[in-house]
């Protein structure tokens, strides 16, 4: 039976293991590829520290197994081409500036265990171990505190020398479903994370709503360190907004977006488009800071929040990417993330479900948003017969989308000329289609009201 890529990988790994023990080496497993194998979970990234060989020693060895891709030579970073394969050799590194890249890094093959993990950001990710032996060298408590989920940081100084340690501190307090230091949080609540470029916090991001069955501690954690408001201001917002307790028992609008979010996690495999699906339900009700109003009568109301909020759905999400179809993808979906759900309890006609469906980027997704976002509730569990009802009607959808309709083509050769009306009467005759009207009654209904209007 022929070997996926991660054994192909670990089978690398020992032969460089083998070759560089011959010449007086050591190869170690470091960072991802040790904790994620503590926990029983596959690491696709595999990284290789090798000690005890100088850098030309060590390129030349590589050399024999394979096309050598230099990642970062002058840190002391190989790959194999033919590999996923990250070799480096221990190094230390001192901050230079304020750039991510701003760092003099020394490469030194006789650095002790102790020296090279000292510059690593968790505990949980500065165990080291054996490629051929299996021995686990754990300076730092990293076993213990990832039994316990518990995210800490290895050392004061190399730690603060790079602010996105802050938000990698919160994804992998999401991914391990656990809690940050006490003195991990104090520390990064005094550091500053203004220079960071937007990329990097976007990258975290996604591993939090991807990587992440409860994504909320990602959010929880960054509140808690005071680092909300840089880069998720229109999330913070939320904190505090009430909402009406006979719908929303949970809280206040961030404690609901919370809940949601989770709920979706759970929903995420199925969906067309996971990243955009969760940053969906991130934003969905970032409208209500703007329209939650309390009524004479003491209700609380946010009518209108799905249309209201589309300005800071695009502000909030700009401010970490400029992925255009991420973006219209977000805020086609908070403007319709209340119908299905609507339309579901009151059983709606074809027509309007047709409607629905022909105004969204993805039908899919936005019936699983339409559930997280009902069930990101306390004690309200969701009605599966909602879900059931919506899957049905978009079948219907497809199957009426599906038959002969009315195109522009049809239009312009029955006379119809181009101009501002046009796609009026194109939309008129879908909505014919959609009512139920065949193609040649619906075109014949268009032309019969375009030419009485005097188009």
């Amino acid at each position: 039976m022929a070997m996926n890529t991660y054994e192909q990988d670990m089978a690398l790994a020992r032969e460089i293991a083998r070759r560089a023990a011959a010449q007086g080496g050591r190869a170690m497993f470091v960072g991802g590829v040790v904790r994620d194998g503590l926990m029983g979970v596959p690491c696709k990234d595999i990284d290789v520290e090798v000690y005890g060989m100088a850098p030309r020693a060590l390129r030349a060895m590589l050399s024999e197994l394979g096309e050598v891709v230099e990642k970062g030579a002058s840190f002391g970073v190989y790959g194999l081409s033919h590999s996923n394969l990250d070799i480096a050799m221990p190094r230390k590194e001192r901050r230079t500036g304020d750039r991510h890249t701003d760092f003099d890094v020394s490469v030194d093959p006789k650095l002790s265990f102790e020296a090279a993990s000292k510059r690593r950001d968790f505990t949980i990710n500065a165990m080291l171990r054996d490629v051929l032996t299996g021995e686990l060298i754990d300076l730092w408590g990293g076993q213990a505190d990832l039994r316990a989920r518990r995210v800490r940081h290895v050392n004061d100084a190399t730690f603060a020398e790079d602010a996105l340690r802050v938000f990698r501190a919160a994804q992998f307090a999401a991914r391990l479903e656990g809690e940050i230091a006490d003195e991990t949080v104090a520390l990064c609540a005094s550091m500053d994370v203004m220079r960071l470029s937007v990329e990097r916090v976007f990258d975290e991001l996604k591993k939090a709503l991807l990587k992440a069955d409860r994504p909320s501690i990602f959010f929880r954690a960054l509140r808690e360190m005071g680092h909300l408001k840089e880069y998720f201001p229109e999330i913070e917002a939320c904190a505090g907004v009430p909402q009406n307790p006979v719908y929303h028992p949970e809280g206040d609008v961030f404690e609901h977006t919370m809940l949601a979010l989770d709920c979706a996690a759970a929903l995420r495999t199925r969906a067309q488009w996971p990243l955009g699906f969760m940053v969906a339900a991130l934003t969905h009700d970032l409208g209500k800071p703007a329209a939650t109003e309390t009524q004479p009568d003491g209700k609380i109301t946010s009518y209108g929040h799905e249309t209201l909020g589309l300005p800071a759905c695009e502000a909030q999400l700009r401010r970490l990417t400029n992925q255009t179809k991420l973006i219209e993808y977000a805020k086609n979906m908070m403007w319709l993330h209340m119908r299905p759900n609507v339309l579901a309890q009151c059983h709606s006609k074809k027509k309007k479900t047709r409607q629905l469906f022909d105004l969204s980027v993805c039908p899919e997704d936005l019936i699983l948003l339409s559930r997280a976002d009902a069930s990101g509730k306390l004690d309200q569990p969701y009605d599966e017969a909602n879900e059931a009802f919506l899957l049905e009607r978009l079948e219907d959808y497809r199957q009426v989308m599906a038959r002969p309709m009315v195109t522009g083509k049809d239009l312009l050769a029955a006379g119809l000329k181009p101009g501002p009306e046009f796609a009026h009467w194109l939309d008129r005759a879908k909505q014919l289609h959609f009512a139920g009207q065949d193609k040649r009654r619906a075109l014949s209904q268009v032309l019969a009201e375009a030419r009485k209007s005097g188009a």
